[in-house]
């Protein structure tokens, strides 16, 4: 399938890309509602948002440029210190945005 190099290609791409987000929302919640969240089910949880996490950061720690790694210390460092993820997301854009602004 593909779909023609036009503006009514893109918004057909967008809406099939809403669709499958939407559905992929819905059928977690709704397996969710019917799975018992016991302790197995709730560390598997747990677990699964951790290596998301490491998944989506050490590719930007490893091939990313210095801004990048200097925003994730700044996060890091800001989380530690703070406990709050708000202000750390904070601190490592604004060390990210100084780093290649200044470099």
């Amino acid at each position: 399938m593909s779909l023609p190099s036009t503006a009514a290609g893109a918004a057909i791409a967008i809406m099939i890309m809403a669709l499958v987000t939407y559905l992929t929302r819905a059928g977690g919640v709704f397996v969710m509602s019917r799975l018992p969240i016991g302790p197995r089910v709730e560390r598997f949880i747990n677990a699964m948002a951790g290596s998301v996490l490491v998944a989506v950061i050490t590719p930007m720690a490893v091939q990313g440029d210095w801004g990048a790694r200097l925003a994730l210390l700044a996060t890091l460092a800001a989380m530690l210190t703070l406990q709050k993820p708000l202000p750390a997301i904070a601190a490592g854009i604004f060390t990210a945005a100084l780093w290649r602004l200044v470099a």
